[in-house]
């Protein structure tokens, strides 16, 4: 008897689609309600971000991704262009509850870092709380420092929200990708569906 293939088919892709920022969207404000009871005015944020990207985005130094696990969204990222010179900006990465655990978030990182490298940035910033603790593991991983961190009441709760900073030129360019891949745009990874991965929700990034 053949022996079946479990293994989750999961795509990294451009975020170029019909349907693609409405789901970002959507997705950021189900997955934040359930996890953290966070309320709308997270959705508004995220909303205005992908509003913002899709009103005038540089393609060729901003981008956006979507990860698909067996066809369907289960994930994304963008990187923006920052408020300084050669610095860009990661955010909105987002994982749903279904494809966690499949290396869907390091993944993605690793998309985002190596078309930052590509693009010419010298630095990566991102904006997260300190709640989402996965997350931080793969900023961590993927050699991002933390730089402050900040009280704020936002999204109906208390939090303290997180500033990470890495510089693209500290370290070789073969670790580009980080933990998990080179990085090349468009890939595919197949894991099995138990593979210790990133496992949780996402920074939105300011």
């Amino acid at each position: 008897m053949p022996q079946q293939d479990n293994r989750a088919h999961v795509t990294v892709r451009r975020a170029d689609r019909p349907g693609d920022l409405g789901w970002v969207v959507m997705a950021h404000g189900e997955v934040y309600d359930e996890q953290f009871g966070w309320n709308t005015d997270f959705e508004v944020l995220v909303a205005r971000i992908v509003a913002d990207y899709a009103a005038g985005h540089d393609p060729a130094r901003e981008a956006g991704w979507i990860a698909e696990v067996d066809g369907e969204r289960a994930g994304c990222v963008f990187l923006v262009a920052g408020d300084e010179p050669g610095v860009a900006k990661l955010r909105i990465l987002l994982v749903t509850p279904a494809a966690r655990g499949l290396g869907v978030g390091s993944r993605l990182v690793g998309e985002c870092l190596a078309f930052a490298r590509e693009a010419g940035y010298r630095q990566v910033t991102l904006w997260t709380n300190d709640v989402l603790v996965a997350a931080r593991r793969i900023y961590q991983g993927h050699g991002f420092t933390l730089v402050d961190e900040e009280p704020h009441h936002s999204f109906g709760h208390d939090l303290v929200g997180q500033n990470w900073t890495l510089d693209l030129h500290a370290g070789p360019a073969g670790d580009a990708a980080g933990p998990l891949g080179d990085g090349a745009r468009g890939s595919t990874l197949e894991v099995s569906a138990g593979h210790a991965g990133d496992g949780s929700h996402r920074s939105v990034g300011r």
